[in-house]
């Protein structure tokens, strides 16, 4: 079984990564997938901050190193995937890509309104990946 989770380094991110650690520990013959996906329009903000390219990838190192940390904590395997663009496409494209039997997503806790208003990176893959997925609150 291949399950994916997808990381931004917030703590909703956290908390699904908690979950899908947790399936993978149970779960016998499971590959987890740890995706983090630098939104080009974050990306170019954080290019202009950043000091160096290393420090850019140092800062999204740290962004991941909590989770590579709780899978190591209870022996569980992960493999690391960071791509550029789009969350919510790109989460989508790389499921139906890589063949993903259950997605986990943290949830940004938004009501109904706000999430139609301003739509949210957990909405749009839950409505159009072609696996389960699971949303952390």
């Amino acid at each position: 079984m291949k399950i994916a989770v997808a990381v931004d380094g917030s703590d909703n991110a956290l908390r699904a990564a908690k979950h899908a650690v947790m399936l993978a520990q149970y779960l016998p013959e499971t590959d987890l997938e740890v995706i983090y996906v630098a939104d080009h329009n974050k990306a170019k903000d954080e290019r202009l901050l950043a000091q160096s390219p290393e420090s850019l990838t140092l800062k999204r190192e740290q962004k991941l190193h909590p989770v590579q940390e709780l899978a190591r904590s209870v022996g569980v395997a992960i493999k690391i995937t960071i791509i550029k663009g789009n969350p919510s496409h790109e989460i989508i494209k790389y499921v139906k890509e890589h063949s993903i039997d259950q997605l986990v997503i943290g949830s940004r806790g938004l009501n109904a309104f706000q999430e139609m208003v301003l739509g949210s990176v957990s909405h749009k893959v839950m409505k159009h990946a072609n696996c389960p997925v699971t949303i952390v609150k």
